[in-house]
């Protein structure tokens, strides 16, 4: 597993019809990708976003951002969308799970 954590805040007044289109196109063409495993998004209540992409491994994750319509919206993203982000990509990381026995 190669996880992929993008954290990140929206510039004030961006265009939010514009950023949707492109979140969702981007989706879209990240869930075709070879090795794609997964993504979730959370935002908290003071804005910031955080994004977790899953892959089967990391040289997955680098081709997604290497991938070149992704290329052309990570461009975007930084002259239009974010007013800053900070991307962590970690292979192997430490994995701790616990799973209620008694619950449905």
């Amino acid at each position: 597993m190669f996880l992929v954590v993008f954290r990140n805040r929206k510039r004030a007044g961006m265009d939010g019809t514009a950023y949707d289109r492109d979140s969702d196109a981007m989706l879209a063409l990240a869930e075709r990708q070879p090795g794609f495993v997964s993504f979730k998004s959370y935002a908290a209540d003071d804005g910031e976003v955080i994004a977790l992409s899953e892959w089967e491994g990391e040289a997955a994750a680098r081709a997604w951002g290497r991938q070149a319509e992704h290329l052309l919206v990570q461009g975007r993203g930084r002259a239009d969308y974010y007013a800053s982000y900070t991307l962590f990509a970690c292979a192997e990381p430490r994995i701790h799970r616990f799973e209620r026995k008694d619950e449905p």
